[in-house]
């Protein structure tokens, strides 16, 4: 399994696959991060598959941006292989599993984070596993994204 790193030229290779001019953003990760979220939802949208450090920046991106609207350490958010993070205000826990935890597919996270999936509609076809009473993102998503980049 490779572990390529999120670099412009990642980004830019996935982009120009896509018909998509190279990213124009700043070179520094979070900028970076940005771009792989529009690369990554015009590759949903063109039915293609995103390559996986694209992926990765989306979905960190998009975990990042979730912690700082609703920050805390109550709820811890999964997004397994790619990124996890402690987020929402109240009671948090400093070992072991923590009593409210949400954990989903990059898919998944992608399309709750950006309004294409509901949280229901994701907890009822078990797309998204949740346990705990603060457990509930429901209203912190969807995420506001800004104005694209790429």
């Amino acid at each position: 399994m490779s572990r390529t790193p999120l670099t412009r030229a990642v980004l830019d290779e996935q982009r120009t696959a896509l018909g998509l001019p190279p990213s124009a953003g700043a070179d520094e990760p979070a900028a970076l991060r940005r771009a792989a979220l529009d690369t990554v939802l015009a590759a949903y949208d063109a039915g293609a598959e995103p390559s996986r450090p694209v992926v990765k920046g989306a979905v960190r991106f998009l975990l990042d941006r979730l912690a700082e609207l609703a920050p805390g350490r109550s709820v811890e958010v999964r997004v397994p292989p790619y990124a996890a993070v402690q987020c929402v205000d109240g009671p948090h826990h400093t070992r072991g599993t923590p009593p409210n935890a949400v954990e989903m597919d990059a898919a998944t996270w992608i399309a709750l984070a950006t309004g294409r999936l509901a949280w229901t509609d994701a907890l009822d076809d078990g797309r998204v596993r949740a346990s705990g009473a603060r457990a509930d993102l429901s209203g912190h998503l969807p995420l506001p994204q800004g104005p694209p980049q790429g």
